[in-house]
């Protein structure tokens, strides 16, 4: 488990720190009206509201109300923030939730509070059939110990994470080390997408089908995504690692289509 639940809903697991990755945990959990879930854990916490509404308390800190999407594909939603110490969401509505933690180390956590559209950088990134919708929920510039987060959307048959870039090499300020997680969406359903993942040049490249509830592990090397036509594929990303820089280095091969000379 990621962390014990002491309310009446329960995590499902998708990526345990130790095992997939070094750092971060990530885990969904669906509520029913009415239904609560407790978390208790020693890291940072993020918990991304994908659907629903649900009431947020930290310790005996009432936070508000987060949430009111009906989907990811809808409007940019809201996202809690938390330090180490109790976190209590209570289901206004059915809810669906992605929670995610990484550990601070000797890093200080920022305060919590719930992250809104307002607080977030929304932003059209690429250009032709490698444009996409990035929405950076928790970035260099906001307040946060360890955890970079934010969600992309691809457009049907469009490319992101692209030009293909990496950042498994800790050499500021050419690149910034961070693992990252990838948790998948697709409208309308039954669609998908295609991750692909690789080293460099002359090394052996993985290519999977990722479906709705899929998710990606991306510890090093390349990593573009691409949406089948005809469905829009949506992905949060968690990353973690040395620092909250975002500096990714791109393949030298395809670095062209972005910096055109």
């Amino acid at each position: 488990m990621l962390w014990p639940e002491r309310g009446h809903a329960l995590i499902r697991n998708l990526v345990e720190a130790g095992k997939q990755t070094d750092l971060i945990d990530l885990g969904v959990a669906e509520l029913g009206a009415g239904e609560r879930l407790d978390l208790e854990r020693e890291g940072e916490t993020a918990v991304v509201v994908l659907s629903g509404v649900v009431d947020v308390r930290f310790g005996e800190t009432d936070l508000g109300t987060a949430g009111g999407r009906a989907s990811v594909f809808e409007a940019p939603g809201d996202t809690v923030y938390a330090p180490p110490g109790r976190l209590e969401l209570t289901a206004q509505t059915y809810a669906r939730l992605v929670i995610t933690s990484a550990p601070l180390a000797d890093l200080p956590p920022a305060q919590a509070r719930i992250v809104r559209p307002e607080d977030q950088r929304i932003a059209e990134v690429g250009a032709g059939n490698w444009l996409r919708t990035v929405r950076t929920i928790l970035g260099p510039e906001h307040r946060a110990g360890r955890l970079l987060i934010g969600e992309t959307i691809n457009p049907p048959g469009n490319w992101s994470s692209y030009p293909p870039h990496k950042h498994d090499t800790h050499e500021p300020p050419r690149e910034v080390k961070l693992e990252e997680v990838y948790y998948f969406d697709i409208e309308p359903a039954g669609g998908f997408g295609i991750q692909l993942q690789y080293q460099g040049e002359d090394e052996d490249e993985k290519c999977y089908t990722v479906r709705s509830g899929d998710t990606a592990t991306i510890k090093s090397g390349y990593h573009p995504v691409v949406a089948a036509p005809g469905y829009q594929l949506y992905y949060l990303w968690v990353m973690a690692g040395e620092g909250r820089e975002m500096i990714p280095y791109l393949d030298p091969r395809y670095r062209w289509i972005q910096f055109p000379s």
